[in-house]
């Protein structure tokens, strides 16, 4: 009973802080409460909700212009009874492969309106992956950009399909979002026998992606724990740079219904255009993957001329490896308002690192926030004890991951469930990531993780990104091999690079060949794709 009160104090003191708690029209504020308890806490019931308490208040913008919370439910209304008229209904799947835009989030809230399932494909997906997710996860229906028309079309037989972004309006005989919508009512719909779910599939870096499901949180404690670390404030503007496909779009795009937020949203991404975005919207947080902020740090400084980021109080960086002069550079350059996440589509988060933990540790991943638990484990199952020793992280936070789609689920240890990464804490209790569990090269009896050494190169004025995978050796067994991205000309060569890493670390961990290539395979969020890398 006491923690559960301590609980709802903190939950209270954080919204207050956040700007969540303030006098509002008491009919107004009735009439959300009444439907909240009809719909719950899902995306559907808080669209609705925020079209009652703040109908006037721009939801987001994009690149056809702005749209109202009220002006945003009415359209999902529509395109809910568009879908149901097509035959889609409760328990469907819908697969969606579009950009950032205002179609993604109108189907995302009618779908949840209709209890659909959503299936969040990603863009940068080939036919044949669009094709295979397709037969996992069964959805009846596809909705994409016209774009990508080539890339589902095997896909598409035998489904319902939707244009959502069109180029070319009228140039396809697919029916488009719009057309569906019109004529429809726009009146609010009963909830559904069930709550539709999203699937958010994991990155598939080393092999086919599958679909992460999970269950919603049981208090708003969870959401709290973030905004109690990450000053994101109420009725602000977020500009979201990364995929909404990907959970840490999504995150975001669920933070800020939450705070009653603006979005803005871009089809593309261009450093230098979404700096510009932020600003012309007065934006006070920017969500980033590291890529792309590596790509705003190396902007000239007359790209930004005139560019006033004066309101921007928040850069919430997540999704890859953070490097830590990468964090310390983004900082000279925007200010101590970086903030990076460290966590996985199936755990959800497990620690944040702030401005004085970055710039006291550069590439630390930060502290576990209230409610999280991390832990370290080693190959035995068996809790690692002591500092900077190496084990298996596994977390635990309230965010319950109902295990993958296809049936596969993540190891458990004490109730608390796999990241699938291994890493160490500090004397300051703060989590290093050392690599990815399955990554670990083991080279002549010796286990190496790819990130120290990658964070090593990438170190070096004359590396903008580096990468370190194991290829067979007959000798050793494994034998290191690093990928490297010059940042101009003149820059260093093999035998330099190798000293670096000699003269720093173990000799074992000293890549035998360094392979100098203009740009490293990622997938939309930044993740390196070391299934494209061998050089052999």
């Amino acid at each position: 009973m006491r923690e559960k009160v301590e609980e709802a104090a903190f939950v209270a003191r954080t919204f207050a802080r956040a700007g969540m708690v303030r006098p509002e029209n008491p009919l107004r504020l009735l009439q959300s409460v009444g439907v909240l308890r009809r719909w719950g806490t899902s995306i559907a019931g808080g669209y609705a909700s925020a079209a009652i308490r703040r109908p006037g208040t721009l939801a987001l913008i994009d690149d056809s212009g702005a749209l109202t919370y009220a002006e945003l439910d009415r359209r999902a209304n529509e395109l809910a009874r568009g879908l149901s008229a097509a035959g889609i209904g409760a328990g469907d799947g819908i697969a969606v492969l579009c950009r950032n835009h205002r179609y993604f989030v109108e189907v995302t809230i009618a779908a949840d309106r209709i209890g659909a399932d959503l299936i969040f494909l990603n863009t940068m997906f080939a036919a044949p992956q669009v094709s295979a997710v397709c037969d996992q996860e069964k959805p009846v229906a596809i909705v994409y950009d016209d774009e990508f028309g080539e890339t589902v079309a095997a896909a598409s037989e035998g489904r319902i399909c939707f244009i959502a972004w069109a180029d070319s309006p009228g140039s396809s005989p697919t029916r488009t979002l719009d057309e569906i919508r019109a004529g429809q009512p726009s009146d609010a719909l009963d909830p559904p026998p069930s709550p539709g779910r999203i699937i958010i599939l994991t990155s598939g870096t080393t092999g086919m992606p599958k679909g992460a499901q999970r269950e919603q949180p049981s208090s708003l404690a969870p959401a709290a724990s973030l905004l109690d670390v990450i000053p994101l404030r109420a009725r602000e503007i977020t500009l979201i740079a990364p995929p909404l496909f990907h959970s840490w779009g999504m995150a975001h795009f669920s933070l800020a219904l939450m705070l009653g937020s603006t979005i803005v949203l871009q089809r593309g991404f261009d450093p230098q255009q979404s700096l510009v975005a932020a600003a012309r919207n007065a934006a006070s947080a920017l969500v980033v993957v590291p890529v792309m902020l590596q790509r705003m740090v190396e902007l000239p400084a007359d790209a930004l001329a005139g560019v006033d980021l004066s309101r921007l109080k928040v850069i919430a960086a997540s999704g890859s490896a953070l490097p830590g002069e990468l964090a310390l550079r983004a900082m000279d350059r925007f200010g101590d308002i970086l903030y990076n996440l460290y966590g996985s589509t199936e755990v959800a988060w497990a620690t944040v690192a702030g401005p004085a933990d970055l710039r006291d540790a550069p590439g630390t991943a930060g502290r576990p926030p209230r409610g999280t638990v991390v832990e370290l484990f080693d190959e035995h199952d068996k809790p690692v004890t002591g500092l900077e020793v190496t084990g298996r992280i596994f977390v635990g936070n309230g965010l319950g991951f109902d295990g993958y789609t296809g049936g596969q689920t993540k190891q458990q240890i004490s109730g608390l469930m796999s990241a699938g990464d291994v890493g160490h804490f500090d004397s300051a209790g703060r989590l290093f990531i050392d690599g990815r569990d399955d990554e670990m090269i083991v080279s002549g009896g010796e286990n190496v993780f790819p990130r120290e050494v990658e964070d090593l190169l990438a170190d070096h004025p004359g590396v903008s990104d580096a990468a370190v995978i194991g290829v067979a050796d007959a000798q050793w067994g494994q034998r290191l091999r690093a990928f490297v991205v010059v940042s101009g000309e003149g820059g260093p060569d093999e035998a330099e690079l190798q000293d670096l890493v000699r003269d720093r670390l173990a000799r074992y961990k000293v890549p035998r060949e360094v392979l100098f290539i203009d740009e490293l395979p990622r997938n939309a969020t930044g993740k390196v794709l070391r299934r494209e890398l061998s050089g052999d």
